[in-house]
């Protein structure tokens, strides 16, 4: 059985930066989405099983960076210049074809890990 555990959420002073782990036993392409209170899930960063591969949403360009170390089954997003719009609940995802930013895309998901960025 597939399993993802986030881990690094936490509260952040705007221009902070908070760097977010994904433990995932899985080798596809993988991902990270969030949800804002009262917004749809949406994706942030796609990444291949290789790494060389790498896909960001607009709003988090030039800000964000996702990673991973396959050697410790492990997925990170790094997430620099932090605005209060980043706040929201984030999320771990596996399973998907490469390329594949559609929340439909992704098979397997994480519980989710809460950033809070305040202003």
């Amino acid at each position: 059985q597939v399993q993802l555990v986030e881990s690094g959420g936490g509260l952040v002073q705007a221009g902070g930066s908070l760097r977010l782990s994904c433990a995932a036993s899985i080798r596809t392409f993988s991902g990270w989405f969030r949800q804002a209170p009262g917004k749809e899930r949406e994706f942030v960063a796609g990444i291949t099983w290789s790494g060389g591969i790498t896909y960001y949403a607009d709003s988090v360009k030039g800000r964000f960076t996702i990673s991973r170390d396959n050697a410790k089954n492990t997925l990170y997003l790094q997430m620099n210049s932090l605005k209060p719009d980043d706040t929201a609940v984030y999320y771990c995802a596996a399973g998907a074809v490469v390329g594949g930013t559609a929340e439909e895309s992704f098979r397997y998901w994480g519980q989710g890990t809460q950033v809070t960025v305040s202003s």
